[in-house]
């Protein structure tokens, strides 16, 4: 496991840790596993490939830019801010109780895109999934538009 508390550019790494509190860049960089991003910390990550997931719980913010993949789900729970923009994710992306502003935009994901219970403001614009899109229980209600999915449900039927 590699603890990034800096800067990490185009190498090949196993699994990728961010300690609480502590600030990671990542750029073109590789991850055979996941990357984890401990409490109050924050992750920039622009053109990486992940072959996992992207795990942040209680992270103060987390931006992946730069026409990123992940082979598994990227899940954002119970922190501050995200931004996810350009990715391809081969399973779910998930906001769960965060304060602060999310944005999911152009992203092509395999699985769900499920946003609950967040109470900063939602975006989600054209996002294309092979599931569902699910959003209840935020304040204020997610915008954005131009989303293709499966099915849209409760408060991102419109969008």
């Amino acid at each position: 496991e590699t603890r990034c508390t800096g800067r990490i550019g185009a190498v090949s790494l196993d699994n990728i840790f961010v300690p609480d509190g502590a600030s990671c860049v990542l750029n073109r960089t590789r991850a055979n596993g996941n990357i984890v991003v401990g409490t109050g910390a924050t992750l920039l990550a622009t053109s990486v490939s992940i072959n996992g997931n992207l795990q942040a719980e209680g992270a103060q913010s987390v931006r992946v830019y730069g026409s990123s993949t992940f082979g598994g789900s990227i899940q954002i729970e119970q922190g501050g801010s995200a931004s996810i923009e350009r990715a391809r994710v081969n399973g779910d992306i998930q906001f769960d109780e965060n304060t602060g502003a999310l944005n999911a935009s152009d992203n092509v994901v395999g699985g769900n895109l499920q946003v609950v219970k967040n109470y900063g403001g939602v975006t989600l614009t054209n996002n294309r999934m092979k599931g569902n899109l699910q959003c209840k229980e935020n304040e204020p209600a997610p915008t954005g538009g131009g989303n293709q999915a499966a099915s849209k449900e409760d408060q991102c039927r419109r969008l």
